[in-house]
């Protein structure tokens, strides 16, 4: 009979803010015994809203502990042979983790659905993965161009499988994006990002309600004293 998998634990920054809510919570007159317990949480799920254009960064730290795990870079060059290209990539910030995608050409990152699994089994690969790219040419071919290519050139609601290390042990999680194009750059939106607590554990694209999910908004942190009107940017989804 195999052992239960047991949660890895959540970083201290991450306890230390769910505390924070619990004394917000107290403060409020809001019973703490309302809220779903941080050691019960198996999906850590953080709800934002940024925009990512030309020449721009965003910084993921999937599980909050300080340190960034991946990043989605947005950058746009000429060359002598094509005169603009703008790409949107997924780019691991620490060498062991990884992004499921294919390593066939331009070496794309996986474009998921929703209700997708990711997991052990899943197709992950190391370095940069491209999402889309858009190009146009003025030089010897003045009629070749293109306004978006790859598998996240038209993408609403996508989910990027993302694999990585927490205290040398592998979590799964996922990054839900939106993008496109504008003329002749790539353009995004990252509306969410989770991780699932329980080592080697799949993890479901685009769950973000049930007892076994707590639900941050970073953005809202900092009204967590004005009372009870703040308690609910976080909880258990029932």
């Amino acid at each position: 009979m195999q052992c239960p998998r047991t949660p890895s634990r959540i970083s201290d920054s991450l306890h230390h803010r769910l505390n924070s809510y619990a004394l917000a919570a107290s403060a409020a007159g809001v019973g703490v015994l309302a809220l779903t317990q941080p050691a019960e949480a198996k999906i850590v799920y953080t709800h934002v809203h940024k925009s990512i254009g030309p020449n721009q960064t965003i910084p993921l730290d999937l599980n909050h502990d300080g340190t960034v795990d991946f990043r989605l870079k947005d950058i746009y060059y000429t060359s002598q042979f094509v005169s603009h290209i703008g790409m949107l990539s997924a780019v691991p910030a620490v060498h062991a983790n990884e992004i499921e995608g294919s390593s066939k050409a331009w070496h794309y990152a996986s474009a998921l659905r929703a209700g997708v699994s990711i997991g052990p089994k899943g197709p992950f690969k190391t370095g940069a993965r491209l999402m889309a790219r858009v190009f146009s040419d003025t030089g010897a071919q003045r009629d070749l161009s293109s306004c978006g290519t790859g598998p996240w050139s038209k993408a609403m609601n996508r989910y990027l499988g993302l694999k990585f290390l927490i205290k040398g042990k592998v979590h799964f999680g996922w990054a839900r994006l939106n993008v496109g194009c504008s003329g002749l750059d790539v353009v995004g939106t990252l509306t969410g990002y989770a991780y699932e607590t329980v080592p080697n554990k799949p993890i479901i694209a685009g769950k973000t309600h049930g007892q076994d999910v707590i639900t941050l908004q970073p953005a809202s942190l900092g009204h967590l004293a004005r009372g009870a009107s703040a308690i609910p940017i976080w909880r258990g989804e029932q």
